[in-house]
């Protein structure tokens, strides 16, 4: 089983930035896509960011050009910039993780629990 633990969630003002960050732990043989959604009240979960070990990278337009995921490969961690933010980028923030627990075994997920981040004046 594999934890992923986020943090960096914050209250923000409008045009400011913020770093989310998530750590996975357990059992990991290989990891493959990290990334991340979100969710605002009322909504369905979207996209944010993906990144995949390849190095593919996925936006959501709404982000394009505004923020940034990242991952430390050897930490098993994934980070998401977010610059310019705005009041619609008020949602809790969730950090996925998709991975092999053993060698040749199943494609696995696993998700955090959620970070808040609010942008407001």
């Amino acid at each position: 089983q594999v934890q992923l633990v986020e943090s960096g969630g914050a209250l923000v003002q409008p045009g400011g930035s913020l770093r989310l960050s998530c750590a996975a732990s357990g059992s990991i043989f290989f990891m493959t896509d990290m990334g991340w959604y979100r969710q605002a009240p009322g909504k369905q979960r979207e996209r944010v960011a993906t990144l995949a070990r390849g190095g593919n990278l996925n936006y959501a337009d709404s982000v394009k050009g505004r923020f940034t995921i990242s991952r430390d490969y050897a930490k098993n961690t994934v980070y998401l910039q977010m610059n310019s933010v705005q009041p619609e980028d008020t949602a809790v923030y969730y950090c996925f993780a998709v991975y092999q627990a053993i060698r040749g075994g199943a494609l696995l997920d696993s998700w955090g629990q959620g970070t808040q981040v609010t942008v407001s004046s």
